[in-house]
């Protein structure tokens, strides 16, 4: 194997890959990326994939084969290499079990492992449709922040993906808060549906990955179709593989009230401003107390014989007024993720969900992205 390859290039390949690589492999093989250079079907490409046994990887990139040829080395010591090269084109050739790279003066060899024991990387399901990669990405890290991290409940570690003709709908829950964004995707059949529980953290990390593409296709067996267990990711040349987690997700949409008693309306940046402030003396798992009244609403933190802080903010209110209280992290993972300058919090009762959302494009449209949060019940 010989080839040469942009220095950046390379890197960028290497980094993105490596990303797969376990922790603990649970054998040494896995711990490898696994090279291609060349091949029949494509003489002037790169092939690098990483796998795990439950997520794969695979990027694909411009490079001059002199000779084509397959290696396997360690996958973390070449992302290493990678990223400190100096800004040079870089040289690949293989040498009996050794892999050498040159780079300007600088030189590193590395040891390979046995190719034949590597494992066959998952084909990818068939295609069902494509999304624009930047929304994608904002779509997905707005849901992912509502799942569990809990490993013993494996479905509330995951996003549901729902997917009905042109409508994706995601869905995420540790049982505290509840995360649910639409938005529409060009389908390749539009009566096309589809059900995916995606491991989040996983699902996340791809979508943020995949930007540098214009658009994500996502591949997915479809109802009674092939790929079952497994739904795939491609764009800008990079594609992966994962694994679905199993289970009945929770029947969200039941959760998310259908009327409200009442609707507050704040300016975001200065709520999230003084949701910090006002945290800094909450003790661990100690709620920030909102009061809403008309004109404006009183933040609380702390009670007597603790430290204490008070701020008030303008605010709009429909309804009657209402003292709710909620854990400070979770409602500041709302107001970041909702992406408008106004924040709605629609409210029924001070022990029951409140739904936080943004400005909806238009009047008299339903947002795109709504955020259940579960008050803390107040004492006394």
């Amino acid at each position: 194997m010989k080839f040469r390859i942009d220095r950046d290039a390379l890197a960028d390949a290497v980094a993105w890959t490596a990303r797969t690589l376990p922790v603990r492999p649970p054998v040494p093989v896995l711990a490898g990326m696994h090279i291609v250079a060349g091949g029949e079907d494509n003489s002037d490409r790169l092939k690098l994939s990483a796998f795990d046994y439950e997520v794969s990887a695979q990027v694909s990139t411009d490079i001059d084969v002199e000779e084509a040829g397959t290696a396997l080395v360690s996958g973390r010591l070449l992302a290493e290499i990678s990223r400190s090269l100096p800004p040079h084109p870089v040289e690949v050739t293989t040498d009996g079990a050794k892999v050498m790279l040159r780079c300007g003066s600088a030189k590193f060899t590395l040891l390979t492992m046995p190719v034949e024991d590597y494992p066959t990387l998952p084909e990818m399901p068939p295609a069902a449709g494509s999304v624009g990669s930047d929304e994608f990405a904002a779509a997905v890290s707005q849901v992912a922040i509502a799942a569990g991290k809990d490993d013993t409940i494996p479905m509330l570690t995951g996003v549901r993906v729902e997917i009905e003709g042109e409508t994706v709908t995601l869905a995420s829950t540790d049982r505290y808060r509840l995360a649910v964004r639409e938005l529409h995707w060009k389908p390749e059949r539009p009566d096309f549906s589809a059900v995916a529980l995606v491991p989040a953290k996983t699902l996340a990390d791809t979508a943020k990955s995949l930007t540098a593409g214009a658009e994500v296709s996502i591949a997915l067996g479809g109802t009674g179709g092939t790929g079952e267990g497994m739904i795939g990711f491609e764009g800008g040349g990079r594609r992966t593989t994962s694994r679905l987690l199993d289970g009945d997700f929770v029947k969200y949409r039941s959760l998310l009230p259908s009327e409200y008693a009442g609707l507050a309306e704040i300016q975001s940046a200065p709520f999230i401003e003084a949701v910090k402030r006002v945290s800094l003396v909450a003790e661990r798992n100690t709620p920030v107390r909102l009061s809403f009244s008309q004109g404006e609403v009183v933040l609380e933190a702390g009670t007597g014989d603790e430290a204490q802080a008070v701020e008030a903010l303008e605010a709009t209110l429909e309804g009657d007024d209402i003292d709710i209280a909620f854990n400070p992290a979770f409602l500041l993972d709302g107001l970041s993720a909702i992406g408008s300058d106004v924040a709605r919090l629609s409210f029924t009762t001070p022990t029951k969900p409140a739904v936080l959302t943004g400005k909806p494009p238009q009047d008299g449209e339903n947002p795109n992205y709504r955020y259940l949060i579960m008050p803390v019940r107040l004492s006394g």
